[in-house]
């Protein structure tokens, strides 16, 4: 498994302050599971909690009409859902649900601006967190783009194996398909291509890793970019 991510129960973001910062911040936070499918914020509506995982993941789906979507990337431990308001903006376009199931920090809005005011450190923490998120967001893009649909599958699912801490996860065909751009009949046609090479197992949304290495190399590239970006990030 990569070591670019925090191990389970710890949230990269919190563990970098200070003693006295990450108390502030844990005991003004309570602890929730976070249950695949739990829709945490809905687009332009205001954020009422932020949340900084500690296992599992939640998906960033950008929106367009009801039946448009694409999931433009994933927030495990290594980050936290709601950024965008150290820049003072308090909605974001898109849609976050909970994909891979485990649990979080959830904290008030106004406890979270009030820490942040009180922190030059939870604010240099979390700029350079927004800008990586920036960096993620072109580098998929170009993923999306350029390369084959079994490349960014196998590149996806090493995202997801990374944020849930465990070779067996659980992604329905829905969401995979959200997070490639493809119908859930491409998803089928890439997972049955690497299952036949005994890289992964799967069936009725239960993913079984068999074969990490073989695994990232039949990835494009950008998940080594994004994992040694992040490695730097808390380096």
């Amino acid at each position: 498994m990569s070591a670019a991510l925090p191990h389970p129960g710890v949230n990269c973001l919190v563990e970098s302050l200070t003693h006295n910062e990450r108390n502030g911040i844990i005991t003004s936070c309570e602890t929730v599971d976070m249950v695949p499918g739990t829709v945490l914020h809905e687009p332009f509506q205001c954020y009422q909690h932020v949340y900084f995982p500690l296992a599992g993941f939640i998906s960033l789906i950008a929106t367009q009409g009801e039946h448009q979507r694409m999931t433009v990337g994933l927030i495990g431990n290594e980050g936290m859902l709601g950024t965008s308001l150290i820049l003072g903006i308090h909605s974001s376009s898109m849609k976050s649900i909970v994909s891979g199931a485990g649990s979080a920090l959830k904290m008030s809005t106004m406890h979270f601006l009030r820490a942040l005011h009180a922190s030059s450190r939870l604010l240099h923490v979390l700029q350079m967190r927004l800008a990586a998120t920036i960096d993620d967001l072109s580098k998929t893009a170009l993923c999306t783009r350029f390369h084959p649909i079994e490349q960014r599958l196998a590149y996806w699912l090493l995202l997801a194996q990374d944020r849930a801490h465990a070779d067996n996860f659980y992604l329905t065909h829905e969401a995979l398909a959200d997070m490639l751009g493809v119908r859930r009949s491409g998803i089928t046609v890439a997972a049955g291509a690497l299952q036949t090479k005994a890289l992964i197992h799967y069936t009725r949304g239960h993913i079984r890793v068999l074969n990490r290495t073989g695994l990232e190399a039949a990835s494009c590239k950008c998940y080594k970019t994004q994992a040694d970006a992040c490695a730097h990030l808390f380096t």
